[in-house]
């Protein structure tokens, strides 16, 4: 079975997506139509901007779902007999995986990841926090440290084995930091975030995409669509709202996520996107599954031929 799945936010680089652009009318289609409902020049923020404006949370987000989609449809122009059973995105990127399912239309999730972006960044300045990468170190220990280290501070993405993220209260974060270096980790690297995502710290934020959320219509999709907050499909369009709204508090769960979804008989995972980070991620998760990517005009050709040859 082939999965499409679909990065967040730290795979933007400026000018992502141009070549799609460039070359193929669907992807053009989706520029268009989320500029036409966001009121936003998405060429511009794409093509243009530099890499500090295009870091920021609010434009990061919209830039990357744009991009996701514009590669998810040349995809399914370039092989239309494409059979695909299941979707995820990481973080920000399970609204691109909700576009291409069909579970919200490419405006409502435009519209969706537009608010998203504005109150997370409102929130990293109304509610300061951070967060960290901490590598080489058990999920279960992290989880404990963060615990002794008091304040707010939790596992925020559970991305690979090895490969953890943790978020929360600056002061807190940072007697984390130090605690996971004692306990074993091989390396903390702090990351220049805006807020303290995934957390607690997330609360305020969450409620107001609670609003946006309950004024889209969901529908039941095209296929699965697996979700970050429980690593499993959210089968009932009418959940999606709340996985979605827990979404910006509750941790990223991506290594289950992934293991489920070869659980489920995936083989084949297509990255829609700038860059490959999650092709590395499966990777390390599971070396037996296949991974392609699709982000520009050159990885597209690849990936077809790859496909034909399946």
């Amino acid at each position: 079975m082939i999965a499409v799945v679909f990065p967040g936010q730290g795979s933007q680089k400026p000018g992502m997506g141009k070549e799609l652009f460039d070359a193929h009318a669907e992807a053009r289609k989706v520029f268009e139509r989320v500029a036409s409902a966001t009121g936003q020049d998405v060429q511009k923020l794409c093509f243009e901007t530099d890499e500090e404006t295009l870091r920021q949370t609010q434009n990061a987000q919209l830039a990357l779902y744009t991009v996701g989609l514009a590669a998810f449809e040349s995809l399914r122009a370039g092989a239309p007999n494409l059979e695909i059973g299941a979707a995820a995105g990481h973080s920000v990127g399970e609204y691109a995986a909700l576009g291409a399912a069909e579970v919200l239309s490419i405006e409502s999730g435009a519209k969706l990841v537009q608010i998203r972006g504005r109150v997370m960044s409102d929130a990293g300045m109304t509610h300061p926090g951070t967060m960290a990468a901490v590598l080489g170190i058990e999920r279960a220990a992290l989880e404990k440290v963060c615990q002794e280290a008091g304040g707010v501070v939790v596992v925020a993405n559970d991305n690979c084995p090895g490969q953890l993220v943790i978020s929360g209260e600056v002061e807190a974060v940072r007697r984390a930091s130090d605690l996971a270096t004692q306990a074993g980790a091989k390396r903390v690297l702090p990351l220049n975030v805006s807020g303290a995502f995934h957390s607690p710290l997330m609360e305020g934020p969450a409620s107001e995409m609670a609003q946006a959320l309950a004024a889209e219509q969901f529908q039941l999709g095209r296929y699965r669509v697996y979700a970050n907050v429980t690593a499993e499909p959210a089968l009932d369009a009418e959940r999606w709202p709340r996985v979605l709204e827990d979404q910006l508090r509750s941790p990223v769960r991506w290594t289950e996520t992934i293991q489920n979804m070869i659980r489920d008989g995936v083989d084949t995972f297509i990255e829609c996107g700038p860059g490959e980070v999650l092709c590395g991620l499966i990777r390390r998760i599971n070396k037996e599954v296949r991974t392609i990517a699709v982000g520009d005009v050159a990885s597209l050709e690849k990936t077809l031929t790859a496909l034909q040859a399946r």
